[in-house]
């Protein structure tokens, strides 16, 4: 059986939780942010300076997190769901605070019995680059 890719309704719902994590994030909402990850020891976020086993380590991540700088500006959000219950949402974020850097961020979402959540995140950032080239 073949896979349906970007069912329109699996999207809009996938494209909805995504809303929802980055407000939790630019807002530091850290239980809106706690309920989005899977709660599972399995789950991984590896950051832009520290590698995060597990959702317990997430949390304690979040809860220790300094609050300040956190708004951001998304641009090329691609939200690609797999079936009705896989997807990936990749974006670029820009802050004002780091000029002439890219941040990126990718999320593998899964749904649940409780709803979607992020299974895995990576997040890294890099020099923009040359827009001339």
């Amino acid at each position: 059986m073949a896979t349906e890719v970007n069912l329109p309704d699996v999207v809009a719902e996938v494209t909805e939780a995504f809303a929802r994590y980055e407000k939790a994030l630019t807002s530091n909402d850290v239980a809106m942010l706690d309920s989005l990850f899977r709660k599972d020891t399995s789950t991984i976020r590896y950051g832009i300076g520290e590698n995060l086993y597990g959702s317990a380590a997430i949390a304690a991540f979040r809860a220790a997190r300094n609050p300040a700088g956190l708004m951001r500006e998304l641009s090329k959000t691609v939200i690609t769901t797999y079936g009705r219950d896989t997807a990936v949402a990749s974006t670029l974020f820009h802050r004002t605070s780091a000029p002439g850097k890219v941040g990126r961020q990718m999320q593998t979402w899964v749904r649940f019995a409780e709803g979607w959540r992020i299974v895995a995140a990576h997040v890294s950032v890099i020099d923009a680059p040359d827009e001339k080239s």
